[in-house]
């Protein structure tokens, strides 16, 4: 397996908390979460073919079954016998997948503005499109269309939605702003597609909804305003997993941890200290 890596800060001896990254975008925009090793081990880790992590071409590593595998790989790796989980975006993805698959250590799990199914995602995505403004929407259709989207157009019309779907933190902090200007395409272009507007990746099917009554972890569910994953999909998620804690961000989008740092962080401590 080629190699992932991870960070760990160990302040105190308390349970590991362990926190994967979203695929194609550096871990680092989650370095707010440095925050919460005050009182225990926080893990991060760099998913194959971002951040540290080694870039291997072959495209046929990107699947949800081999992140998975990987996930697995770095737990057994580190010795991990209790430890929280939290994943956001894809990374609440792939820790769904995970806990559903994976007997493990976990003890508990947090999903974090995430979804349970990619169609249900794309479908979101869309109307929430039809909510900017004209000539923005026209932007991204036409150069959607036209398959420009590199140019400068189409990158400033992706500004506009980043800040009002993604993180309406202003300025956005300079590790975010880094983060994405080192995304890795390549994996993210493989599951996904050239975009959100147009998922076609090896995950566009990937759909859990019906499996979420299995997880039987103690679960929290954090969703935003704002968010480009749908709070209402998220609250439906929170009914199906039997005794899980929702969370809604009245002042955020897609990165509570970045645009409501204090209320995160209790309601973080809260489901930590609760399960140690």
């Amino acid at each position: 397996m080629e190699q992932a890596r991870r960070r760990r800060l160990r302040p105190s001896p308390a349970r590991g908390a362990w926190r994967p990254g979203p695929a194609a975008l550096l871990p680092d925009y989650l370095s707010a979460l440095q925050r919460l090793a005050g009182e225990r081990e926080v893990i991060f880790w760099d998913q194959l073919g971002c951040g540290n992590s080694e870039r291997p071409s072959d495209v046929d590593l990107w699947t949800m079954g081999r992140s998975v595998a990987e996930i697995d790989a770095v737990v057994r790796a580190l010795g991990l016998e209790a430890f929280h989980i939290f994943g956001n975006s894809w990374g609440g993805m792939l820790a769904q997948q995970y806990v559903l698959d994976v007997p493990s250590g976990a003890v508990s799990l947090t999903i974090s503005n995430s979804t349970a199914s990619i169609p249900r995602f794309a479908d979101s995505v869309i109307r929430l499109k039809a909510e900017l403004d004209p000539g923005t929407q026209a932007t991204i259709d036409r150069h959607e269309a036209a398959g420009t989207t590199h140019s400068a157009e189409y990158q400033s019309a992706i500004t506009t939605w980043n800040e009002t779907y993604l993180c309406r933190t202003l300025p956005w902090p300079a590790y975010l702003t880094e983060a994405f200007q080192n995304l890795g395409p390549e994996i993210f272009e493989t599951m996904f597609g050239p975009s959100d507007f147009r998922i076609v990746g090896t995950i566009r099917d990937w759909d859990v909804v019906d499996r979420l009554a299995e997880i039987a972890l103690p679960t929290l569910l954090l969703a935003g305003k704002y968010d480009e994953c749908s709070p209402e999909d998220m609250r439906e998620m929170h009914q199906r997993i039997a005794g899980s804690r929702f969370e809604f961000f009245e002042c955020s989008a897609h990165m509570p941890f970045i645009e409501e740092p204090d209320r995160f962080d209790r309601v973080m401590r809260d489901l930590l200290r609760s399960n140690d």
